[in-house]
């Protein structure tokens, strides 16, 4: 007996989850959270790293005390020195031997910066010289958002031609927005919790792209073999054929996600979380929440948009009044006759349908994505009047 559970039927393609039918309440969600979204970033910004902020920052030998203890003074230290001055991020870094605390502050001068270490020296009783001081202009920030944005301009739109020629503009056009929500919900969720953004979570967000266009190219390749043809026969609408492609696709999108994610969990959790790498946390915390968001985005939003850029075609438009005319012909027990809406002959590869196939339509519905059955040829066995005579004889 065949298991039925749900984890069963998502390895057959066969739950059923009405996912592109209810497109209207993914779309309202989507415009709910970009509307939150865009203002946090309007009102409430982005926690700008050093890079981006400028500032200062200090190192100080591991050896003075723990992560928290080195944080807590130093913020003493910051108060009483520079008025207005404070430490934005205390993170470890380094490793084998040569590990240290870094320190970095609100933007100095060389005055206040030269100040702060040696109070720093006091208050940790080292020398002020194993103190490294550093200055970080904004302005090398300014220029990696430069080349990110150019670098995501340019992508897109190699995207867009790729998914234009493997595909069609519809589908390039779903699969772009699905992008392009995907970093924006993801920017806002950096706005709304107060996640630092400095260089790697930009490189994080350029990493995120690739994934996130591979997820959509899986569905959306089972969406074209399922809806290779489907104008030839009456018997299912663009939007059910594709909705049956992501109920298909959606265990291996949800596998590879899993897989995905495993890893950079790993990055995220171990290694910034317990080795303290915080370069490791700011580039493994853009990955995780961004293939996380591709994910959803892939399934409830790029699909979903393509059944509506598709059932704007006129020639769909068509086909789906065609089927739910047959639809309910066949609920009413009648005959579907050969309406003048019927498709032209150049479209259609399926015969007319007889009253044999009519009483049987609303019993079983031919598989999505096979070819419609052809006419039967005329053969030697019961095809022709006198095929087989009576008494086995031959006909001369």
């Amino acid at each position: 007996m065949a298991e039925t559970g749900l984890a069963a039927r998502l390895y057959r393609g066969e739950a059923g989850l009405n996912i592109v039918g209810r497109r209207k309440v993914w779309f309202t969600i989507a415009a709910v959270l970009v509307a939150v979204a865009l203002g946090s970033v309007i009102f409430r910004g982005f926690s700008l790293g050093i890079e981006f902020a400028g500032g200062n920052s200090f190192q100080v030998p591991t050896s003075v005390g723990t992560l928290e203890q080195v944080e807590q003074r130093a913020g003493e230290v910051m108060a009483s020195t520079v008025e207005g001055g404070k430490v934005v991020t205390t993170q470890q870094v380094g490793g084998g031997g040569g590990e240290f605390y870094e320190l970095r502050t609100t933007e100095l001068d060389s005055e206040q910066a030269e100040a702060v270490r040696l109070e720093l020296g006091r208050v940790f009783n080292v020398d002020p010289a194993e103190i490294a001081s550093n200055r970080v202009s904004e302005a090398w920030g300014s220029q990696v958002t430069n080349r990110a944005l150019l670098g995501l301009v340019i992508f897109l739109a190699l995207v867009t031609v790729y998914l234009v020629l493997r595909f069609e503009w519809q589908m390039a056009a779903a699969a772009v927005f699905s992008l392009v929500m995907n970093l924006f919900l993801t920017a806002g969720l950096y706005s709304i919790v107060g996640f630092e953004v400095t260089p790697s979570t930009i490189i994080g967000f350029l990493t995120i792209l690739g994934f996130a266009l591979y997820d959509v190219v899986v569905v959306f390749d089972k969406v074209q073999e399922n809806t290779r043809g489907i104008t030839a026969n009456n018997n299912q609408t663009y939007g059910e054929a594709a909705n049956l492609a992501v109920n298909q696709s959606l265990m291996r999108s949800i596998n590879t996600s899993v897989v995905a994610l495993l890893p950079v969990g790993g990055i995220l959790f171990i290694g910034a979380g317990l080795l303290g790498a915080g370069t490791l946390k700011d580039l493994g915390l853009v990955l995780f929440v961004g293939m996380a968001m591709a994910f959803i985005t892939s399934i409830t939003l790029a699909t979903p948009l393509l059944v509506v850029l598709k059932n704007r075609d006129p020639r769909f438009m068509a086909h789906n009044k065609r089927v739910q005319a047959r639809r309910a012909t066949v609920g009413r027990g009648e005959t579907p006759a050969k309406a003048a809406d019927t498709p032209s002959p150049a479209e259609r590869a399926e015969e007319p349908v007889t009253a044999e196939a009519g009483a049987l339509a609303g019993a079983a519905a031919p598989k999505v994505g096979a070819r419609p059955a052809g006419k039967r040829s005329g053969g030697a066995r019961g095809g022709r009047p006198g095929g087989n005579r009576p008494g086995g004889g031959k006909r001369r």
